[in-house]
Parts: C-alpha cells; structure tokens; sequence
C-alpha cells in the first residue's frame, strides 16, 4: 500500500522519485525506490542508495545530535545564554537568548534572511549580522521556526570546537557509525547517484526577498541560475560553504536511519540512552507548538506524523521533500526522500498530507505483522551491505 500511495503521488505530478525506509528495532522492514531521482538533463531512476540532500533534517540529525554529545560532557549547558559561546550575542537584546531556545525555535530570530546580501557576500560577517538583526518576538514566549537560529548552532558548535561543522559531523557521527554515503558537499563523482533538486536556482527564496519588498536585494544577489544537483540546495546553507547548521546534509533513507537510531535509547551508540529523553520531552508547554530538543512532537496539531504516532513520537521535515519521524518507545523510525522540488515550478507541491498517509500505512504494516513484511532482500540490517 505504502509502494501504491508514493506511485500515485508520482503519476500526479508531486515528485519525481520516492526513497522511503521503515524500520523497527534496528532492521528495515519495509524499503523501496520509486520513479526518477532526476528527470533532466536525462533521466537516472532511483535506488535504495540514492543519496538526497536532506536539507532540514541537517537541523536534528547533526546539529541537534552535536549538541547533545556536548551537553553530555559537559561542554554546552542548554540554559545558559548564547552569549557564553559567541560574544556577538552579549547586546542587551540577545544575551538573554539561551541554547535551548535556539534548540527549540523560541529564541525570538527570524525565520530567515538572505545572508549573502546581508553581510556584502563575507562569510566571516553571519555571527555579527545575526546578532544584530532585531529579535521578533521576546525570547521564550513562542515557537517561530528560524534557520537563522540553527545557523547560529552551527555557529557556537564550530567557535566551541575549533573545527568546521563538517569536520566535527566526519570525526564524530559519520566515522563513528562507518557511514559511506552521508556528507556534506558531496564529491563530484557522486552527482549521477544523486537526485536532483531544482533546474534554476533559488526560485523559492528569490520570491520571498520579493515578497519582503526586497527587489533590490534579489537584483544585487548573483542568484544560481544553473541545475542545482549534487549541491546544496539552500542559498545560505551555499553561502556558508555547502555546511551549515540548518542545511547541507547528503544521506541515503539507510543512512539517514542509522543516524535516527542515535536518538532512540535503546539503539543508540553515540549517547547515553538517558540524555535520548531530551528528545520526546516537550521543552515548549503552552506556546503552540510541541517541540523538544532539536526535533518537533507529534503531540503539535497538525503535525505531518498523522494520527499514527504516539504523541511523543518526533521528527523534523526538509525543504527539498525529505522527513524522518521517530517512535522511540517502540524503537520505529519512518523515512521519507523525495525530490519535490526537481522540474517543478513555483509553487512547490505541499507533501505534507501524503507524509501523514505514509505514516498511517507504514505504522499499520508493522502492526498487522510478517505477513506483510517486506521481501527479504529489503528486510536486512540497514547496514548490510555497505
């Protein structure tokens, strides 16, 4: 049923290819590739090794489980101000932002803003310019999503370190968990066993700079106006060098999973199963939406988990058409790629409602039991083979 849903969604239009992998207790149950990870210049289909750009999902899957592994030792508290790690933060404004309200999208940042403009195209600019920007709402009062935010986590992680973001996820979540094809600026050789994202640019966040009344600024941006395919697709996430806090990851729906295991107590192999609570506790009580550490909470209405999932069930989307929701307490995880945004033009294709029937008929399989398990060749350890 979950193969019929995804191939009707392609006929119609949504997306060009659909990766998905549901997996329970450490072994893929269900795994398929459908359609064409790229469609133009010539079409490549897709497979269970496809690699997409997760887009978002680089927000809980590095950036959030950085944090933890920080907040473990020792070396990041989530109540104290920002303002301890980046120095730009110490106005009277920003210095009562703290680490968990970036966590959680109530540090009062705006949702976005087009960096390269805002810092004349100098990279070494962002933390200044983001500590500048005037908060939108007070801290801590409610959740409004904001790139700008995990980019700033991205920011500390680095200034903590010592090391680039991309350095820090290679030495301690890639390596670790021997993945293969997960990075952040794929090479080149792997860009025909990528899915494509988008034939001409940033047509998305050239309209929002519109729509802000930023025609002068969508004028003085040397927009890409070349196929975006093989990499990163969010402008700033580029601007930023292909690795920020908010976007940039490449993973398969194999590895993506693996990555998810580290949020589950009981598989993880980078944390103490204690610090996974942080994520399915929810962190934002009364402000309108569920959130925990790093993750959104099935328990927010309207949340693309459906009614599937128990409510402290979490996950997080992508832009470009990717998801991961993860049932800790029954150690299930649901991956979703797709590449909604690949010969498409505005508007995107809002995939949300077939993210919650996904989840309805994946949960439902597993449910109802082997009868209804995968063949074994999509049943092996999501590791097997690599």
């Amino acid at each position: 049923m979950i193969t019929e849903l995804l191939t009707g969604r392609i006929e119609a239009g949504d997306f060009p290819s659909a990766v998905y992998l549901v997996a329970e207790r450490g072994r893929t149950r269900y795994a398929a590739a459908l359609g064409n990870a790229v469609l133009e210049p010539r079409e490549i289909p897709a497979s269970l090794d496809t690699i997409y750009d997760l887009a978002s999902l680089t927000k809980p899957l590095v950036t959030g489980l950085l944090c933890a592994l920080r907040v473990e030792r020792g070396e990041l508290e989530l109540d104290a101000p920002v303002a301890d790690y980046l120095c730009e933060f110490g106005s009277d404004t920003h210095k009562r932002i703290s680490v968990r309200q970036l966590l959680t999208h109530t540090s009062g940042l705006a949702a976005w803003k087009p960096l390269r403009v805002l810092t004349g195209d100098r990279r070494e600019r962002v933390p200044e310019v983001i500590a500048g920007l005037p908060t939108e709402h007070q801290p801590g009062t409610c959740v409004v999503y904001s790139d700008l935010g995990f980019i700033t986590l991205g920011l500390l992680l680095e200034r903590l370190g010592g090391e680039t973001l991309a350095e820090l996820a290679r030495r301690e979540i890639f390596r670790p968990l021997l993945l293969r094809r997960t990075f952040f600026n794929p090479a080149g050789a792997f860009r025909t066993e990528s899915a494509a994202c988008e034939m001409g640019g940033n047509s998305y966040e050239r309209e929002m700079c519109r729509a802000g009344g930023g025609a002068g600024e969508v004028d003085s941006v040397a927009w890409r106006e070349q196929p975006i395919w093989g990499d990163v697709h969010d402008g700033n996430a580029h601007f930023l060098g292909g690795a920020a806090g908010h976007a940039g990851l490449f993973s398969t729906a194999r590895e993506t999973y693996l990555i998810a295991e580290q949020f589950i107590g009981a598989r993880t192999r980078l944390l103490r199963p204690d610090t996974c609570s942080l994520f399915r506790t929810n962190m934002t009580e009364g402000l309108g939406e569920a959130r925990s550490l790093a993750w959104q909470l099935a328990a927010t209405p309207d949340s693309t988990a459906g009614d599937a999932l128990p409510s402290d069930a979490f996950g997080h989307l992508g832009f470009t058409g990717t998801s991961c929701w993860i049932d800790a307490r029954s150690e299930r995880a649901y991956i979703l790629l797709t590449n909604r945004t690949h010969t498409r033009t505005l508007p995107f294709v809002n995939i949300n409602s077939v993210r919650r029937q996904f989840h309805t008929l994946a949960s439902r399989a597993l449910d109802e039991g082997p009868r209804h398990a995968a063949p074994a060749s999509e049943s092996d350890s999501p590791g097997a083979g690599r």
